[in-house]
């Protein structure tokens, strides 16, 4: 039977191959384990104590490192300031109808295509909300009156 430093050093040699291989980290938490484990075979610990160092170890580089490393291997998106548009309020200019592919509202200083979330036409005239924005076209709902107040 192979000594345990070598099939520690073998995995560590593999997990370091695997993460070579892939574009985001996938594999290196178990390097790092390994390595501890190694650490720990080379200073004479039971197999058993290796594997538990293996395994707290990883486990504590996943949890302390994963949330730090996916803010710098995600794609970042790059903010825009049409986020700002989300949630304003705005009056319809040009009665909006989904079927017909058309309608407008003017908000922040600019007239924009606008279609209903729910698909039902909105008149001009009528105040609105933005609830999302699909390319160039505001997705808005209509703001319902309530005992003469808008909701």
């Amino acid at each position: 039977m192979p000594s345990p430093v070598y099939i520690w050093l073998a995995l560590f040699v593999l997990f370091g191959i695997v993460e070579a291989a892939t574009v985001s980290l996938t594999s290196i938490w178990f390097a790092i384990g390994s390595l501890a484990a190694l650490a720990a075979a080379l200073f004479g610990a039971q197999v058993w104590l290796q594997v538990v160092v293996f395994l707290v170890v990883t486990v504590l580089t996943v949890l302390l490192t994963r949330p730090l490393v996916r803010r710098f291997v995600d794609p970042k998106k790059t903010p825009t300031n049409i986020g700002r548009l989300l949630g304003q309020q705005a009056e319809v200019t040009e009665a909006i109808d989904n079927l017909a592919g058309r309608g407008a509202v003017y908000l922040d200083g600019k007239t924009w295509s606008a279609r209903s979330a729910d698909g039902a036409p909105i008149p001009a005239g009528r105040r609105i909300t933005v609830q999302s924005i699909e390319g160039v076209k505001l997705i808005v709902r209509l703001e319902e009156k309530v005992n003469g107040a808008v909701s």
